[in-house]
This record gives C-alpha cells, sequence and structure tokens, in this order.
C-alpha cells in the first residue's frame, strides 16, 4: 500500500481506506503481539512461575501437554499460542478434558481467551454505555466482531474477579487520607431484579418471575480542601453493593482502613435520615479506632428543610405565600444553628386535623437534632448536603440499571454495579489490576 499510493477523491473513499489500513496495522500488531506470547511462554523463567502456580492451585493438577490455544487481542484477531494444559488429576475419558488451566495464560491475565486489553475494553464499554447491544456495535466498528452473548460472559466474569481480588485485599487503594478532611456518605438507589416465582411454568415452558424493587446501597469517600471544595487530585471511592447494611458497611471499613482513615484530619459523616446508617456508624467509627475529636455525624440539610417543606404544605389555612415564608425562616434558623427555636415552630403547628401528620416530620427533627448544627459545619468548612452521595446513586444506577421495563438478575446488576462505580470514580485501573490477579482464582 505504502508503494502504491491510492487517490480518494471524497470523505467516503478516504474513511474506507483508513479503516482498511487500520485493519491490515491491527492485524499485523496481532501477529507480532502471538509472537511475544509464545516467546514469553517458552522461556524457562516464566516456566517455573507456572509450576509455582500449579503447586498452589487448590485442587492438585496434573501437566496434559502442550495444546494449541486461540487467543483475542485487543483488534479483534485471533492468534495462536501452544501453551501448557493442566487438569485435575483422575482418569481421563475419550475425548473429554477435565476441568483445569492454562497456568501460563492465568498468570498473564489472559481469561475467556481474552488479553487483558481486550477484557478491560469490553468490561468498559459494558459499564459505559445503555446496553450490552450499544457495546457490541462499537465493537463492531473497531474490528472486533462478538456477539452479546460473549460480551456478557467476559464482562460478568471480569467484574466476579476483581470482586473477588477486592475481598481478599489483594489490591488495596493506592491513595492515602493522612492530614486530608474526609467525607463519608452512603444512601440507596432502587432497581428491579427478576426473580424466579414459584409455581407452574407458563403455556411456553419459561418460568414465572417477579420484578420486586430492591434498593442497591451506593457508598462514597471523597477529600474536601480547607475551603470544602472536593479535592481534584484525590479520585473518590464509590462501590455500591447489592446487599444488605451489614455488608455495606464491611466494605465501608475495609475502604477506610486501606486509606489510612485514623490519620486523617476531619472525618464527616453525612446522609439523610435513614436509620440504617445512623445505628451502624458508631459501630464503624469503634472498629476504626477513631477518636471522638476526630468524628462529625451530619444530617443532610436538604433532607431536613425537606421536613419543614412537608410541614408547611399540610398548613391548607395558609396562603402559598404564606408557606413559603415560613417555610424559607425556619430554613435560615437551621442554618444560623438556632435548632431548638426551629422544633418548637414545628411544635406549635402540631394543633388540629394535621397534628398527627406534622408529628412525623416533628419527630424525625427532634431525633436528627444532635446532626443539625450546620453554623458550626459552616464554619469549619465542610459541606452541609448529601450532593455527593446523590449523584452518584442517579450516575451509576439511575442511568444505568434503572428504567422502564428494565429488570436485572442479581449476578448481573451486581457485576455491572462495580464495574460502573469504578468508571464513574476514575478508579478505572485499580479495577483492572484487581481482575487480572490470579489470586483471585486462588480463592474461588
Amino acid at each position: 500500500m505504502q508503494e502504491a499510493p491510492r487517490v480518494v477523491t471524497s470523505p467516503e473513499a478516504l474513511d474506507e481506506l483508513e479503516r482498511e489500513i487500520r485493519g491490515r496495522t491491527d492485524r499485523l500488531s496481532s501477529l507480532l503481539l502471538g509472537l511475544h506470547l509464545q516467546y514469553s511462554l517458552d522461556s524457562e523463567d516464566f516456566k517455573a512461575e507456572q509450576d509455582l502456580l500449579v503447586s498452589q492451585w487448590p485442587k492438585p493438577l496434573k501437566n496434559d501437554g502442550r495444546v494449541p490455544v486461540w487467543v483475542r487481542t485487543l483488534g479483534g484477531h485471533l492468534v495462536p499460542v501452544w501453551v501448557t494444559y493442566y487438569r485435575r488429576k483422575g482418569q481421563r475419558r475419550k475425548g473429554k478434558r477435565y476441568p483445569g488451566l492454562y497456568a501460563g495464560l492465568v498468570l498473564l491475565g489472559i481469561h475467556d481467551r481474552c488479553t487483558p486489553a481486550l477484557g478491560a475494553e469490553i468490561s468498559l464499554l459494558a459499564a459505559m454505555l445503555g446496553s450490552l447491544d450499544e457495546a457490541r456495535d462499537v465493537l463492531a466498528q473497531r474490528g472486533v466482531s462478538l456477539d452479546v452473548k460473549t460480551l456478557r460472559l467476559i464482562a460478568y466474569r471480569y467484574a466476579a474477579r476483581a470482586r473477588v481480588a477486592q475481598q481478599i485485599e489483594s489490591a488495596a487503594l493506592d491513595d492515602t487520607v493522612s492530614g486530608r478532611r474526609v467525607v463519608i456518605s452512603t444512601d440507596g438507589g432502587r432497581i428491579r431484579l427478576r426473580e424466579t416465582q414459584r409455581g407452574p411454568k407458563t403455556t411456553k415452558g419459561r418460568r414465572r418471575y417477579t420484578g420486586a424493587w430492591r434498593e442497591p446501597k451506593v457508598l462514597i469517600i471523597y477529600v474536601v480542601d480547607a475551603q470544602g471544595k472536593r479535592e481534584a487530585s484525590f479520585s473518590p471511592v464509590i462501590d455500591a453493593p447489592l446487599k444488605g447494611p451489614d455488608a455495606v458497611f464491611a466494605l465501608l471499613r475495609t475502604y477506610l482502613q486501606q486509606l489510612g482513615i485514623t490519620q486523617a484530619d476531619q472525618v464527616l459523616f453525612i446522609a439523610d435520615g435513614a436509620p440504617w446508617i445512623w445505628k451502624r456508624v458508631p459501630q464503624l467509627v469503634q472498629a476504626l479506632g477513631l477518636g471522638a475529636e476526630q468524628v462529625d455525624e451530619w444530617l443532610d440539610f436538604s433532607h431536613a428543610a425537606e421536613h419543614l417543606g412537608k410541614v408547611a404544605a399540610l398548613r391548607k389555612d395558609w396562603s402559598a405565600k404564606a408557606r413559603s415564608r415560613w417555610r424559607t425562616q425556619q430554613r435560615r434558623c437551621l442554618l444560623r444553628g438556632e435548632i431548638e427555636r426551629v422544633i418548637a415552630a414545628v411544635r406549635n403547628l402540631c394543633r388540629g386535623r394535621n397534628s398527627k401528620a406534622i408529628g412525623a416530620p416533628r419527630d424525625y427533627l427532634i431525633k436528627n437534632q444532635s446532626r443539625m448544627a450546620y453554623a458550626k459545619l459552616t464554619a469549619m468548612k465542610m459541606p452541609i448536603g448529601s450532593g455527593a452521595i446523590e449523584s452518584s446513586v442517579r450516575r451509576v444506577v439511575n442511568l444505568r440499571l434503572k428504567g422502564a421495563s428494565i429488570f436485572w438478575c442479581r449476578a448481573s446488576a451486581e457485576a455491572i454495579l462495580l464495574l460502573r462505580s469504578y468508571y464513574k470514580a476514575g478508579r478505572w485501573n485499580l479495577l483492572k489490576r484487581m481482575a487480572s490477579s490470579h489470586l483471585a482464582l486462588l480463592e474461588a
């Protein structure tokens, strides 16, 4: 192509030429990668590492000889390599290979016959885009032709390996919060899970299911500067496990320990008034060994103001202007730290036909009274709102997993939540490191 330049006279012709050149160079890069792969697999030092991995494997393995394996590269091309296969010890049936592993490929992070770069690219697109169909179309434009079923398998296994590696703490966070001011928040999102329903199958032989709403708990850890603004140099930690509150706080504890939270200058817990959050915060503080002078607990200001709005809305005998004036006045009192005055104003309205309805927001304010000294928080130049966690719920959960007629299997939802959390937090490289680690397979 270099010796015989082609004349292009239109954008379409140029586009076709560029794609043709890219296809050829991708093919060349794949062949070169295959050459390097084979050279690495044949080296004596690497063979010693394979033997070490086999000796550490949970099940006894036996060398079954070298076999050809086709590996798909980032450019979408398949290249053959000869690699040693280790199978489970036992009688081998004719034409059947017992479960085992390609130790060399595992050490190189090659899973599901994909290079680490391609596996990461597929998983990233599955997290970024609105569906796996869109991911398939984008990959097809890049010359990688895979069906949706294969993409799903690769992306979900990628997330599963990363989660296992995270649980065994083999990939600690690179950052530290030593000498910094840390803000921690958590909240719940909403997705619909496809759960099998007991009973007879449909006329088409399919199992019945229910689409129950479930609440993935989203957590975020970020750092603010002396002015209360989020530090751009520290990528936030975001995760969204589809489990109960205890599992979420256990995960939060792991993250905070990896960040060295005891060395932080100030730690702020801020969230809405959900009881499942605040009854576990003291236990978490004690487990982490944080001092009382380091920790503050605050109720999100917008949620407190929202309850004031509910009280004003129940006063049907007031005009709209009067309700707005009362609400604004009480909000200002909250910001000045006059919480007793606000509670007294709400109590004065607890009479008449709406007294019972007004009693709910009144009790909410009384219960969280100790977490509403916003004047102190403003003086410290710390956030008084939980906008960070609300935004995380929207970006991680709502924009990808929540929608009309969208139902998820639990395992699929957990995979996408993990991938999307790390992508939105700007910690994709950490996820790649966890998913490529062979330690996850040793623990599986």
